[in-house]
């Protein structure tokens, strides 16, 4: 069984790791996790057809990128407008995407009583689009913040004048990300942030200079893994029900 991430830069990636680690645990043999990285989502279909893939997970930047090269959706991956999990089917693939279960269940998992009312999501990228999705689904109210704010999005200082409004802050931006784990989102934290819960989808480092400062101010914070760790669950979970439908 062939399955494979595909993105531009996977050198620090979780997925072939965790899944290797996973085909040793349930001992299944000529089970391979390959790291793909395309310089251009142009350059997928040549990599398609290299191997009898049984699946794909998709990362930065290519989530939204992949979809013109997709046969059909999930009615999910249509309403959020980017795609992480690709299963074969007659002709192609169709797109999944488990990234928004994988944010719910780990919400669920830590912060079991928490309602969120409003939430603030810092990016407009894919990852955003699916903790957007997981959030309505909740009847979260969401804003979005944007450098370049289009719509309804407001910006950073905006955003900081207003974070008291919001239960939860979640960084969706790659800002912060090993090796770069200085940067920060451009987002002014104040000095109490008691009673406000923070997560941040970087997972490398285990916390982000942005998710430590929020933690010394008093929020309840959360990293990226646990969602990492569920949205590769529910997309193992796909690829088995192809492989055995």
């Amino acid at each position: 069984m062939e399955l494979g991430l595909i993105g531009k830069s996977l050198v620090h990636s979780f997925s072939a790791a965790y899944f290797e680690a996973k085909f040793q645990e349930l001992a299944l043999k000529n089970h391979h996790y390959h790291n793909c990285e395309l310089a251009q989502i142009e350059d997928f279909p040549s990599l398609a057809q290299r191997r009898n893939w049984a699946g794909f997970n998709v990362t930065i930047p290519y989530k939204e990128q992949i979809i013109p090269y997709l046969n059909s959706l999930s009615a999910e991956a249509q309403a959020i407008g980017a795609v992480n999990t690709l299963v074969p089917e007659a002709g192609g693939w169709r797109g999944y995407n488990t990234d928004y279960l994988g944010f719910q269940k780990a919400i669920k998992e830590q912060w079991p009583q928490l309602k969120v009312k409003k939430a603030l999501v810092l990016g407009t990228g894919g990852a955003a689009k699916a903790v957007v999705y997981a959030l309505e689904q909740w009847g979260s109210e969401v804003q979005l913040v944007s450098r370049s704010p289009k719509g309804q999005e407001i910006n950073y200082q905006e955003a900081g004048r207003r974070i008291h409004d919001f239960d939860l802050v979640v960084n969706t931006t790659p800002l912060g990300t090993y090796p770069a784990i200085e940067e920060l989102p451009p987002l002014d934290l104040p000095q109490q942030l008691e009673g406000q819960f923070f997560i941040d989808l970087i997972y490398n480092p285990q916390e982000s200079r942005w998710l430590r400062m929020a933690a010394e101010r008093g929020a309840q914070t959360q990293n990226g893994a646990a969602m990492l760790k569920w949205q590769a669950e529910y997309a193992w979970s796909l690829w088995q029900d192809a492989r055995n439908g």
